[in-house]
């Protein structure tokens, strides 16, 4: 199991919550510990997590994973990729990202507000799913005059670009399910530094 030793606490709402631990662990059952799935609330990495034998969490519950003097329920963890969670947890993903986004709206109506250039030739805002030179410019004159308050204004303001929300979630579930990306703006992975 991992620690990603950054000493800020770390929060992850649970996508799936097996009380009998894994269904392919061939154990007898007073071995095996509780698990969870999770998504961490604000880098979007995935984690499996080894709970106290007492825990009883539902599917949207927020855990600490870190520091692990705040954990509560949470034993230990691990980082796992999106072919590691279980069927329940993969179907559950991508309501949970819809629901971190809508509870912290301005926060994700700020990357477009705050969003920068990669590269001599690449944008950030390019990244996403539609967004090309164009609409890219959009945007950047746009803020220039006044930032983004909201989804419904930057859909208002920005010609073109239709459901700003919607375009953020495709890219977070992007960045979730493929390994081979060169660049990533939200989720990291669990081979990143811990």
């Amino acid at each position: 199991m991992s620690d990603p030793g950054s000493g800020e606490t770390v929060d992850a709402v649970v996508l799936d919550y097996l009380p009998t631990g894994r269904p392919d662990d061939d154990r007898p059952q007073y071995q095996k510990d509780p698990l969870a799935y999770a998504l961490g609330t604000e880098d979007f990495r995935l984690y499996e997590l080894v709970l106290d034998e007492d825990a009883h969490v539902l599917v949207g519950d927020r855990l600490v994973v870190e520091p692990k003097e705040a954990r509560e329920e949470v034993v230990d963890f691990d980082y796992v990729d999106v072919s590691g969670l279980s069927s329940a947890a993969r179907s559950e993903l991508e309501y949970a990202v819809n629901a971190l986004i809508d509870e912290d709206e301005q926060r994700f109506v700020d990357f477009y507000n705050d969003a920068q250039p990669i590269t001599l030739r690449l944008h950030q805002l390019n990244l996403l799913p539609g967004i090309g030179k164009k609409l890219r410019n959009t945007i950047l004159d746009e803020r220039k005059r006044k930032p983004f308050e909201s989804f419904e204004e930057v859909e208002e303001r920005v010609s073109g670009l239709h459901k700003p929300r919607e375009v953020l979630v495709e890219r977070i579930m992007e960045e979730l399910q493929k390994d081979d990306l060169k660049y990533r703006i939200f989720a990291r992975r669990e081979t990143q530094t811990k």
